[in-house]
């Protein structure tokens, strides 16, 4: 089982030939991907050929030619696709969700950073309303080990396995994923660390809570704003599985605005110490490193915790 992508899910990438798309494309292929176009309205009707295998461990096969379409609609019309991956520039960004969304995709990753906050605003609520599944944007995607990969998260730092992982930090995903790598992910999500998201910790737990092969939660965190305290109070209502947290930025001075955290913290509110204390009154178990978290996780699975 997996939550939001799975090895059924056909893929569209939208800028796939650009720079960054053309070698997401071709990691997200060896990642057994299930690449079917990329969207370019100037480069309709050409095929990219991409030198890798679409396979789960990039050995075998021939390698993979990847028609380009002219529009979304065109290329779910054409291959039945349900997933869009964004590779377009900041400005571009707000079009591509509108598109994707008017088109009917289920979901779509936005990878693309530095998107103005007024047009993230504008594209959630819009592709909401149109039952699209938006996660992003300024995130590293979501994986399914062993069955599909959406975004830049590396495929081959971990395995299929027993944990579901939602985290708005792209480097601290990878981090929890390598420490826990011996007993691997049913999905990790990275749902980015932008003030506006459109996929947020508690979607995520409430899919995770869902999914009957995902014994345990980690939840990755970071200092500004009230997302992971609201995630804490969904927790003590809606979920019944073990879940286990980290929240960057204990070190980080008061009173400033701290990077793609995207918020300013003043006093104790959206403080990493607060938050913390949020998480564990309703039972998570809270590591003050990386490491410590992934310990953390192993003594829940193997019921030492």
């Amino acid at each position: 089982m997996a939550i939001y992508l799975t090895q059924e899910s056909k893929v569209l990438v939208q800028g796939m030939t650009g720079g960054e798309g053309m070698k997401h494309t071709r990691r997200m292929l060896a990642a057994g991907t299930n690449v079917v176009g990329g969207v370019n309205p100037r480069k309709a009707g050409r095929t990219v050929g991409f030198d890798v295998p679409q396979s789960p461990n990039g050995l075998g096969g021939a390698p993979t030619a990847v028609p380009v379409f002219g529009s979304v609609a065109e290329g779910i019309a054409a291959t039945g696709a349900d997933v869009s991956v964004v590779f377009v520039p900041p400005a571009f960004v707000r079009a591509a969700v509108t598109e994707a969304a008017d088109a009917g995709i289920g979901l779509a990753v936005v990878i693309t950073e530095g998107v103005p906050v007024h047009d993230s605003v504008s594209f959630t609520a819009y592709a909401k309303a149109r039952g699209t599944r938006i996660v992003g944007p300024n995130c590293p995607g979501l994986i399914t080990p062993g069955q599909s990969n959406a975004g830049i998260i590396p495929a081959d730092i971990t395995k299929p396995g027993r944990i579901g992982l939602v985290s708005k930090s792209g480097t601290l995903t990878y981090q929890l994923m390598y420490e826990l790598r011996d007993i691997g992910f049913s999905t990790c999500v990275g749902i980015g660390g932008d003030p506006v998201v459109g996929t947020s910790h508690i979607d995520c737990l409430a899919a995770f809570e869902d999914d009957p092969d995902t014994e345990l939660i980690v939840l990755i965190g970071e200092i500004g704003g009230d997302a992971e305290e609201r995630a804490a109070a969904f927790i003590r209502d809606h979920v019944s599985k073990p879940v286990v947290g980290y929240i960057a930025g204990f070190t980080a001075p008061e009173g400033k605005t701290m990077g793609h955290a995207g918020a300013i913290v003043s006093g104790s509110s959206g403080t990493a110490r607060a938050k913390k204390e949020a998480l564990e009154a309703v039972g998570v178990r809270v590591g003050r490193t990386p490491t410590e978290t992934a310990r953390l996780a192993l003594a829940v699975l193997d019921g030492e915790a």
